[in-house]
């Protein structure tokens, strides 16, 4: 048997639907960092991009830092984790002739907070130049943020490619 609906209750219905999705998809999402979280991530961005000269790396915490990445020696912890893993970045810079860096992030995942300690991991995408070649290189970037004198800074990342393509000419 065939009933007639109404244009009303059909509009109701879908707005339904979409709500009921439109809530679920909320409720499914990761967190994300905060705008202040975001700080120093972006601040690490800004100093991989343009390596100012005399500059320290301030975006990191004063104490326990660890970085993982994919120049050698690959891991600086320590006390003098911050100014190895600076030391080791410029060389691999210029070792590979960097330039015109540029970042690209996805939305963080598995956010994680307690009391004064963050983690997260961002799909990213690095693009620029390398030896004067076009490149893109995608990974993952995991960060342990803590919270410093009211500001949030990197305690510890690790890097991983998961895809890496070069123009075949400069």
């Amino acid at each position: 048997m065939h009933q007639n609906v109404s244009p009303r209750r059909i509009a109701g219905l879908v707005f339904a639907l979409v709500s009921v999705f439109a809530v679920a998809n909320r409720a499914w999402s990761d967190p994300q960092p905060s705008t202040a979280m975001w700080g120093p991530v972006r601040q690490l961005v800004a100093y991989m991009s343009t390596l100012p000269a005399g500059v320290t790396p301030g975006m990191f915490a004063r104490s326990g830092v660890c970085v993982v990445e994919n120049f050698a020696p690959f891991v600086f912890c320590g006390g003098d984790a911050v100014h190895a893993w600076d030391t080791g970045f410029r060389a691999h810079s210029a070792e590979e002739g960097l330039s015109e860096l540029s970042v690209q992030f996805g939305s963080a995942h598995d956010f994680s907070r307690v009391a004064d300690r963050v983690y997260f991991s961002l799909p990213t995408t690095w693009r620029g130049k390398t030896g004067g070649r076009r490149f893109e290189e995608h990974g993952a970037w995991a960060f342990v943020l803590t919270r410093e004198d009211s500001a949030w800074r990197v305690l510890a990342y690790g890097w991983g490619v998961t895809q890496y393509t070069e123009s075949p000419s400069p």
